[in-house]
């Protein structure tokens, strides 16, 4: 499967068809109608909200900023409408938990129930965004993917007990939704996961160098390859056992087998699914081919808390390719036995 989607240059797309969007149209004027990518405890937001009523930490030894959550969104949108010039660039879809409340010093001795709303501040300490570019997308199992970029800012990651200029805790990603189910698809190309920077030039130069060497016709093929192998319904039983009996194993067993990060919860959601999923669940056979086997783990990853969501996310696919890698014959997977 070739295809060519993404702009980098002046070279024509083959199914850029979507009428096109302003090229000087704001990155936060079209709302996303996609729902939520990531459940788990989080709660919707907007930018302005963001921007106009979250405080913003500080390091503790010189009372400094960190680089703010807002700060953050608005420099990915801006090198994503610059790199993919003339696409549609939909507003960034805002996911945010584990609210910091708290209260300005003159209203140190009120009673909760007495704030006023002047009085009260807030900021999350987790936030996760994604912008979607819904002109480039792809079909696969029949399924519409769109391309997608975003991140996540967790600040219980960094060490607030500093100074300003040491370094700050970001994870960045680049991929594709799928829009039958909201998923996010994440390959390793598409992911920085312990991204660390002092200031927001650092991370701004990050961020284009990841779109610039993402290699999206590599991860089409991936994704589409899975639609050609399937596991039957013995097999399925197997992955999921073994798969509970990974975290179990002694250190020095595990040195020798892919990693699953998936815990007994998005197991058993990934077992619920296989036989009620609308569009990825079971073949009347009990089989099931691994392009839907992969969307049932990146479903389950749903219930994720926020700072490890895209962590997991990539290991999704990465073990299903190991998978994919043991049913032809390429090496011997610990799950398929």
């Amino acid at each position: 499967m070739e295809t060519s989607l993404i702009r980098l240059s002046a070279a024509p797309t083959l199914m850029h068809i979507l009428p096109q969007a302003d090229p000087q149209e704001s990155a936060f004027s079209v709302p996303s109608t996609s729902r939520a990518f990531i459940e788990a405890n989080t709660t919707p937001t907007s930018f302005c909200e963001i921007r106009r009523d979250h405080i913003i930490p500080v390091f503790v030894k010189d009372n400094e900023p960190l680089i703010s959550q807002a700060d953050f969104i608005q420099v990915t949108a801006e090198a994503v409408r610059d790199v993919f010039r003339g696409e549609q660039v939909l507003a960034p879809q805002i996911r945010v938990s584990h609210p910091i409340k708290g209260r300005i010093p003159d209203a140190k001795d009120k009673p909760a129930k007495d704030l006023q709303d002047w009085e009260r501040t807030l900021y999350y300490e987790r936030m996760m965004f994604a912008v979607e570019i819904p002109t480039i997308f792809d079909e696969i199992g029949g399924n519409r993917l769109t391309l997608i970029v975003g991140g996540v800012k967790a600040y219980n990651l960094d060490n607030l007990y500093n100074r300003k200029g040491a370094v700050e805790h970001f994870k960045l990603f680049v991929g594709f939704e799928n829009m039958v189910c909201t998923n996010l698809c994440v390959r390793t190309d598409g992911f920085m996961g312990d991204l660390r920077v002092s200031s927001v030039e650092q991370l701004q130069k990050a961020i284009y160098q990841l779109l610039h060497t993402y290699d999206q016709h590599r991860h089409l093929r991936q994704l589409q390859a899975l639609t050609e192998y399937s596991i039957t319904e013995q097999q399925f039983a197997q992955i999921i056992g073994r798969s509970r009996m990974y975290s179990h194993l002694p250190t020095a067993a595990k040195q020798h087998i892919p990693a699953l990060l998936y815990g007994d919860q998005q197991l058993a959601s990934v077992c619920k699914d296989y036989y009620r999923d609308q569009s990825f669940c079971r073949e009347a056979n009990g089989g099931i081919n691994l392009w839907r086997l992969y969307n049932l783990f990146t479903g389950a990853n749903k219930s994720t808390y926020i700072d490890q969501f895209l962590d997991r996310s990539v290991n999704a696919l990465d073990f299903v390719g190991q998978i994919q890698d043991g049913l032809r014959g390429h090496q011997t997977n610990w799950y398929l036995q």
